[in-house]
């Protein structure tokens, strides 16, 4: 006998539904408002749609006036009836036009956008145990992940995650040699570089379109004579005697953590430290039913997981591991001191020597 349908309760997860859907409905809209600039020229001042068409470069007003009724249903910007102006409020800039604010988050709109495209590939996966190797998923998500993990690196690499580590921001000023693993597109590698000049600073990727870009970066910001970015699995960094290995958000990634761990203490030097920095998580998956570990277990569904199953090994820690497994890890590879140096509301640093 089916049991009886609590019509508050019903009601109440409906209502639920309708705002989950008017989020992912947001995903093109957003996208097409960055890429045609709306929420730039709106952060310049109030304006109509027809005034919003003509400062984001002479758009077509009809489609800029249901764009920006959209954004104001979402609550993204805001809207004067009487004047029948939109805005951007500066807390709403912080998420759609300022690049460097911690809360930056158009690139995760690219993110879902390539998630929702790669459906079909991770679908195969469910049904066979395979993986989807990195860049395979689709459209250019090593581009949007990069763009998306910047911001938080922005504001804290240099301000709070590097000296939260014992003694190594002194070494970094007075010149020592960085390997950054996993570097992606170099945003991390870049600004350690450009805050310690005296250092020397090596970024390996795995995937070569990635560190193709990262050259590219650093070129374009005249530091390619001390920043030097080389195509390598993380089990395979050549060189030893490194004083500090970083490595953002990309352990949990690997198909053999474990072996990596290993390697990372072969490479360091004896008094070298290890900087993890993972999504944030408890310590059990029960602890993780919140807005951040929503978001983390999707990504992980759609991208962690199957980038790692793709890969040898294929641990699959998931982006939600948290503090104990990654520990276990780290102390797997051969190191004795495993602590948390830092944390946040989307990432735990952890320092391994």
């Amino acid at each position: 006998m089916a049991a009886p349908i609590d019509e508050a309760k019903l009601n109440a997860f409906v209502g639920k539904m309708l705002g989950d859907l008017g989020g992912a409905m947001s995903v093109p809209t957003v996208r097409l408002g960055v890429r045609l600039g709306l929420f730039d020229a709106l952060a310049t001042g109030p304006a109509t749609s027809a005034e919003l068409a003509q400062r984001a470069g002479g758009l077509h007003e009809r489609y800029v006036r249901e764009w920006a009724m959209a954004q104001a249903a979402n609550g993204y910007v805001g809207f004067d009836p009487a004047s029948r102006e939109f805005s951007l409020s500066p807390e709403q800039a912080m998420v759609f036009h300022h690049a460097d604010s911690p809360v930056y988050l158009v690139a995760a709109y690219e993110m879902v956008a390539a998630m929702v495209e790669a459906e079909p590939k991770v679908e195969e996966c469910f049904r066979n145990g395979t993986g989807v190797r990195w860049g395979d998923h689709a459209g250019c998500l090593f581009c949007a992940t990069g763009a998306f993990f910047r911001p938080g690196y922005v504001n804290h690499i240099v301000q709070t995650w590097i000296p939260a580590l014992d003694g190594v921001e002194a070494k970094l000023h007075a010149g020592i040699r960085v390997a950054d693993i996993g570097c992606g597109v170099g945003f991390s590698t870049l600004l350690m570089a450009q805050a310690y000049p005296q250092s020397q600073f090596t970024g390996y990727d795995f995937h070569a379109p990635s560190i193709e870009e990262a050259r590219r970066h650093a070129l374009a910001h005249g530091l390619a004579d001390r920043v030097q970015f080389e195509v390598a699995t993380a089990k395979e960094v050549p060189g030893r005697d490194f004083d500090l290995v970083t490595m953002y958000d990309c352990l949990h990634d690997m198909g053999d953590p474990r072996g990596c761990a290993k390697h990372m203490r072969e490479i360091l030097a004896p008094d070298g430290c290890w900087m993890i920095v993972e999504p944030m998580a408890g310590n059990r998956p029960e602890d993780n039913l919140n807005p951040v570990g929503r978001l983390y277990y999707n990504a992980s569904t759609m991208i962690c997981v199957p980038t790692s199953l793709d890969q040898e090994v294929g641990e699959g820690l998931g982006a939600q591991a948290g503090e104990p497994k990654l520990a276990e890890v780290i102390r797997d590879g051969g190191f004795a001191h495993v602590r948390r140096a830092a944390d946040g509301p989307f990432n735990m640093v952890l320092e391994a020597r």
